[in-house]
């Protein structure tokens, strides 16, 4: 492919005359006017949003005569007369053309652009695909720290005292511009991914992710992106807590863009506090995305309510299992308020010494609770039953899993009155 011979250059204080009204008009007006760029309109008919946009507007046809001392014009018009007065006016007159969509006859091009501030990039196809221009237009515009502005603003008024200090700069844009998300994935379903994690998901370099991830939201990552598994695998160990800080630094350092992947939220019983007081130690921006949290909204999609009125007024989520592998037992005498909701997280494994405990402490064994195991997902399942039972229903359980107990279970019992569809145990 022979390659174009193009410059690409920003005019200062231009005046446009754009000729045509209509959606690809407007199109262009938006542009300009987004870029607080002057401009004539001049077409029979004229788009109304195209009036909201320019005040200088000619409602007639065009004719050679009004290019007067217009040095940059815009056929928008879709019509081949038009375009030949103006091609026919060009062979004796300075002038710079652009007719939408017959990129050879173009003098210039209009380039995909990011926001008008004092950092702006442009991307060009040369008129070849938009879409292209846009796509990486995009991906640019997410790479621009949301202070950008301030910086540059600072950096002109330094220039202005004659101060350059390019390694200085260099350094404080690598400050900006290095960041880490911690991204809540919430339950499982992609679906219930916040926009926002979404986004940052299909736009970062590199993911790490444990076992709790599930592989519908892994299927969402991008094939171009770094995929880092930190969770377990059969015959090794997890790694540890400060192994995955020290990865998360070194692909930082190596000028990627990283989401920690974590099931729920980040903050919920998981890693999140840790891993974001670790960046922020080592001067790394750190974003943290909440997730929607198995706390809450396991028991809701079970269609169990934490909080009910005549049945919960209140409600506590605890851990069963601590940092090194402790267990946490220390919550089961609230279990003596069964309008007390208990929502336990990692307690699957430790049923027995809850059941114990509570024996221990003369709780009534018939105190409802339920196993709502891997809510949102395909093989979401919910075991219903009382404290006496609860190393039985555990048995066909998987993880991951949440534990409820109080009277909000036997909330399903009234649904079933009124026919609602039933879980199958």
């Amino acid at each position: 492919m022979k390659q174009r011979q193009t410059l690409p250059i920003l005019l200062k204080e231009q005046h446009i005359l754009l000729i045509g009204g209509g959606k690809v008009a407007l199109q262009k007006a938006e542009v300009l006017a987004e870029n607080n760029i002057s401009f004539t309109v001049i077409s029979k008919e004229v788009h109304h949003k195209i009036k909201e946009l320019c005040s200088d507007i000619q409602v007639k046809p065009f004719r050679t005569k009004d290019i007067q001392d217009y040095l940059i014009v815009i056929d928008a018009t879709g019509n081949d007369k038009v375009t030949q007065k103006l091609l026919k006016y060009k062979e004796k007159h300075a002038l710079l053309l652009n007719v939408v969509d017959i990129p050879k006859v173009c003098d210039f091009y209009f380039m995909a652009l990011t926001k008008n501030t004092p950092l702006q990039i442009a991307v060009s196809s040369s008129g070849a695909s938009p879409t292209v221009a846009k796509y990486f237009r995009d991906k640019f515009q997410a790479l621009i720290p949301d202070d950008m502005t301030i910086f540059i603003e600072s950096l002109q008024a330094q220039r202005d005292k004659g101060i350059i200090e390019i390694d200085k700069t260099l350094q404080a844009i690598e400050n900006m511009t290095e960041k880490v998300y911690l991204v809540g994935c919430g339950l499982g379903d992609p679906e219930l991914l916040t926009i926002k994690a979404y986004k940052i998901i299909k736009n970062v370099d590199v993911v790490l992710y444990d076992h709790l991830i599930s592989d519908e939201i892994m299927a969402h990552v991008p094939k171009s992106t770094k995929k880092v598994f930190v969770g377990k695998e059969k015959g090794f160990h997890s790694r540890a807590q400060e192994e995955i800080n020290e990865l998360i630094r070194k692909y930082i350092n190596n000028g990627y863009s990283v989401a920690r992947l974590k099931s729920g939220d980040p903050f919920i019983f998981g890693r999140g506090a840790e891993e974001l007081l670790y960046l922020t130690k080592k001067g790394i921006k750190t974003e943290v995305i909440p997730g929607i949290s198995s706390a809450i909204s396991a028991p809701l999609i079970a269609n169990i309510p934490i909080t009910a009125r005549d049945y919960s007024n209140a409600f506590t989520v605890v851990s069963a299992h601590l940092k090194d592998n402790a267990i946490n037992l220390d919550w089961v005498p609230m279990l003596e308020n069964k309008n007390h909701t208990v929502v336990v997280l990692m307690g699957l494994t430790r049923i027995k010494e809850i059941v114990q405990q509570a024996k221990t402490l003369d709780i009534d064994m018939e105190t409802p609770c339920a196993i709502v195991s891997s809510a949102s997902r395909k093989n979401q399942s919910v075991q219903v039953g009382t404290l006496d039972h609860l190393n039985i229903l555990s048995l066909t359980a998987k993880r991951p899993a949440i534990i409820v107990f109080g009277n909000v279970v036997n909330f399903l019992n009234e649904l079933e009155k009124y026919d609602t569809p039933k879980f199958k145990f």
